[in-house]
């Protein structure tokens, strides 16, 4: 009765040896954790992948895949710094045997090109608005769709995400009539509302997504602290969905920097952007290169500066959620 009333008290968590008759107890089987037999794969498979990454021929294969990306952004520099005799007498690679052909002639030129710089300032006046009315929208609407109950919420999600799926080129002409009604065509504004209509799907539907997967533990404690969604959407929300919102920031300006198809037909000569300045003067002095070459890579470097100052954020909005 006592050992009976031992076990009772202690539960069924401690396990008893066995005894069985005439020979000593039987020591109690290991417990085995259902988890273990999934894990072993996974370290095994990860392990391999540490082991190929760190090996010396992938790392060559890299090295060799950085070079080959390297090479022309390199060039393009050593022929912007070099004079248009030089240029058009040898190759650009002769400069790093003589560093005397490189000077910044041909920057103060395209500084001094009134066309070249309004180009440059309506690039960065086109790109950056857009940029922040995308992420701004798309942040506030993700979140709607994510954690607020309203009438029609999914038919308008569906309806959002069904616009993934219309190519810019359709909105061209019906768009640029309409500007053209209100007095939009030809301006920045028309440019950057275009760039927004068109960015907005793919955006609203990145961060709904990405926001959903917050706990929803963690919005409820902070309703019933008496939080209001004001203030959870702007201290929660926004903070725990940096990575996210940096990648697409990144994406945006990038498309929007480096577009031309758009700037061509909206905008027109006091507000054409960089690429389409770059196309004008390509088509007229297509041997000028001591302006394109410069002009190339300025409009090259701010968004590889970009992309380098949101580098950390950027890699974590790419592995959010791929591990657990």
């Amino acid at each position: 009765m006592s050992g009976h009333s031992t076990v009772e008290r202690h539960g069924p968590s401690r396990r008893t040896p066995a005894v069985r008759p005439g020979g000593p107890p039987t020591p109690p089987s290991p417990s085995v954790s259902p988890s273990a037999p999934t894990s072993a794969p996974g370290r095994r498979r990860g392990n391999r992948i540490s082991r190929l990454l760190g090996s010396s021929a992938v790392q060559g294969v890299l090295i060799l895949v950085a070079l080959v990306w390297i090479t022309p952004l390199a060039g393009l520099l050593l022929s912007s710094l070099r004079s248009e005799q030089d240029s058009a007498t040898d190759g650009w690679w002769t400069a790093l045997a003589d560093p005397s052909q490189l000077s910044l002639d041909n920057y103060t030129a395209l500084l001094a090109d009134s066309g070249i710089g309004a180009a440059f300032w309506n690039t960065v006046l086109i790109s950056v608005p857009t940029t922040v009315l995308v992420v701004g929208i798309a942040a506030l609407a993700g979140y709607a769709f994510a954690w607020l109950e309203f009438p029609g919420r999914d038919g308008v999600f569906l309806v959002v995400v069904g616009l993934l799926v219309v190519p810019v080129q359709i909105g061209l002409l019906p768009v640029a009539k309409l500007f053209g009604a209100v007095g939009l065509f030809g301006t920045i504004a028309g440019v950057v509302l275009f760039h927004v209509a068109y960015g907005l799907p793919f955006a609203i539907f990145l961060l709904r997504n990405y926001f959903a997967e917050i706990p929803r533990e963690m919005l409820e404690a902070a309703r019933m602290d008496g939080g209001s969604e004001w203030r959870i959407f702007s201290r929660l929300v926004l903070p725990l969905g940096r990575p996210a919102i940096a990648s697409l920031a990144i994406f945006q300006f990038l498309w929007v920097w480096n577009d031309m198809l758009v700037a061509l037909l909206f905008a027109d000569t006091g507000s054409q952007p960089l690429t389409v300045a770059l196309q004008s003067q390509m088509r007229q002095f297509g041997s000028n290169i001591g302006v394109l070459a410069p002009g190339a890579f300025l409009s090259l470097v701010v968004p590889l500066v970009v992309f380098f100052a949101f580098q950390r954020h950027f890699v974590q909005g790419v592995m959010a959620g791929s591990v657990k």
